[in-house]
């Protein structure tokens, strides 16, 4: 089965084939795929499958998202991360904020960065993503929970939002998070509710087993036939731990 992914910018192309095809290479096998095929003119991508069953049908799914992720930006190695279960891609579009004044999209990809890169570093630390600005775009990689997070900080940025109110929401996220998983872990088992009677007969070694065969002794004769004289007469024989005491009122 072929499949055709989505193209990649003329300046991208190199990054996707890496040295001697070796970056190909590795999707290739990361995804499971037989054949991953680049144009090296236009930017196109064409991936082959084998049958079905002999490959993850999710790889199939997300590996669209490894390319457009590579393509805007994202390291290669960062960018296959997406194949993993628990890892999600997000796409921000400033344009949507901003338009398509190119000094108003530098204006707002400089306050997602921040001077030194310390915004963004500090966004993917508190939400443990990656982030990638390319041109009008924002990529995000990274698990579900946090990737929510880091969306709504990249969008918050393009909105206006000062970086004191991003980072301090980041930070309340964070410790949100925390806490659930906390809640989560602590998971305690109620233990059977022990016979109360049972407490004084656990302290003296033996007593229980004592007290149990008088229960057992009780039970049976309240079972006796009383017209069985037999069994009546082995009933009244006392146990040896078992005497009679009488005194005169």
């Amino acid at each position: 089965m072929r499949q055709s992914l989505p193209r990649v910018p003329k300046d991208r192309i190199a990054v996707i084939i890496g040295a001697k095809g070796a970056t190909s290479k590795a999707i290739r096998e990361a995804a499971g795929c037989l054949k991953f095929i680049i144009d090296s003119e236009s930017g196109d991508i064409e991936v082959e499958w084998g049958e079905a069953g002999t490959y993850d049908p999710v790889k199939a799914m997300k590996l669209p998202d490894v390319v457009k992720a590579i393509g805007r930006g994202m390291a290669p190695d960062a960018a296959v991360r997406l194949l993993d279960d628990d890892h999600f891609f997000e796409l921000v579009d400033l344009r949507e904020y901003v338009g398509k004044r190119s000094n108003q999209q530098r204006r707002v990809r400089a306050r997602i960065i921040g001077r030194q890169g310390k915004i963004r570093k500090l966004i993917e630390q508190l939400t443990n993503t990656q982030i990638s600005i390319y041109n009008s775009t924002v990529v995000l990689v990274g698990e579900e929970s946090g990737l929510f997070a880091a969306r709504q900080a990249i969008e918050m940025l393009a909105g206006g939002s000062e970086h004191g109110t991003v980072i301090g929401f980041l930070e309340r996220d964070r410790k949100r998070a925390r806490l659930e998983a906390r809640s989560l872990d602590v998971h305690e088992e109620r233990a059977p509710a022990k016979d109360a009677s049972a407490g004084f007969e656990g302290l003296v070694p033996g007593l229980a087993e004592i007290s149990q065969e008088r229960r057992n002794r009780r039970m049976k004769a309240a079972q006796v036939d009383p017209e069985d004289e037999e069994a009546v007469a082995d009933m009244m024989e006392l146990a040896e731990d078992e005497a009679i005491t009488w005194e005169e009122e």
